[in-house]
């Protein structure tokens, strides 16, 4: 064994022999720095006199603001453009004066028995649609009405027979 050996710490590997780390450049050596400024003392000055500059949002709030502050004015110029005959600034004062109207189904008349068969029933609104008695997109609506309440008393067929099962299981 050679001194360079010697000197090693145990457990060193060979290509690291004769290797010495230099004082002050181990990073462990040294204690963690202290977060924030040093300088300041509690209690004592702000080493940031004019404080934490506040955000008020970013250019959306400051155009909101904006819109807000001079409302008035837009709507009156808005009205004026649209009782000059623009029709674009008239579409839009009526958007937000006005309800927009809904399209709403009309009535329908044809012969439907409720209490025959789901597939009875579907074939009855089919030969309304077929004979011009009902449209075809309401014809499409009311199979689907016809639909969820064959899945509703298909799941309620379903919970009166586990009822039953579970009442007999049990009584002895």
């Amino acid at each position: 064994m050679s001194q360079h050996n010697a000197v090693q710490p145990p457990g060193q590997p060979e290509w690291m022999q004769g290797f010495v780390p230099q004082k002050g450049k181990v990073e462990n050596d040294q204690p963690p720095r202290p977060r924030g400024n040093p300088a300041w003392v509690k209690g004592g000055p702000s080493p940031n006199p004019h404080g934490r500059i506040v955000n008020l949002g970013g250019p959306r709030i400051a155009t909101a603001k904006l819109l807000q502050e001079n409302v008035q004015g837009i709507l009156e110029k808005q009205i004026a453009k649209a009782l000059e005959g623009d029709t674009s600034a008239a579409q839009l004062v009526l958007s937000r004066v006005l309800a927009p109207l809904r399209v709403t189904g009309e009535r329908v008349q044809f012969p439907f028995d409720p209490e025959a068969s789901i597939p009875k029933q579907i074939e009855q609104v089919l030969a309304a649609v077929a004979a011009g008695e009902v449209p075809p997109d309401v014809g499409q609506q009311i199979i689907a009405a016809i639909g969820t309440l064959s899945q509703a008393r298909v799941v309620e067929d379903l919970a009166d027979k586990v009822a039953a099962l579970t009442a007999k299981d049990i009584t002895p």
